[in-house]
């Protein structure tokens, strides 16, 4: 394998790497329908969960273990924020190389969440594939 051939690998692992992580993030911080939920109704929920195993029968309890498993999840991840920022710049200097190689749409990054914005800064217009 040449090592123009491997640097093209490289740089098309790096490209996938800067849009999924920017993707991932897009999903992550997509605002969910209905009430939003604070850290004080996860947290009373948790509390209710908790007096609830004490009681249960076994299937029961088996049930609301893993609903307080998913309670504290819920919990940490609403005390972490990810800054889209960075990975809203990465994913401009690469996303129209790597749309261009894989045949990636306007469309089919508006689909997902990408803004117009961000596209139009990394290059990809409504014509470009």
């Amino acid at each position: 394998m040449s090592d123009e051939h491997k640097a093209a690998l490289a740089e098309g692992r790096n490209q996938g790497r800067a849009v999924r992580s920017y993707l991932e993030a897009l999903e992550q911080n997509r605002p969910k329908r209905g009430r939003k939920r604070t850290a004080e109704s996860v947290q009373r929920d948790l509390e209710r969960t908790e007096a609830e195993i004490l009681t249960a029968d076994p299937l029961k309890r088996l049930e609301l273990v893993q609903r307080r498993i998913d309670l504290q999840a819920e919990l940490e991840r609403m005390g972490t924020t990810v800054d889209v920022t960075e990975l809203e710049a990465e994913f401009v200097k690469v996303a129209k190389a790597y749309a261009q190689r894989k045949g990636i749409s306007y469309e089919a990054w508006r689909e997902l969440g990408v803004p117009a914005a961000t596209l139009k800064a990394a290059g990809i217009g409504r014509g470009a594939a």
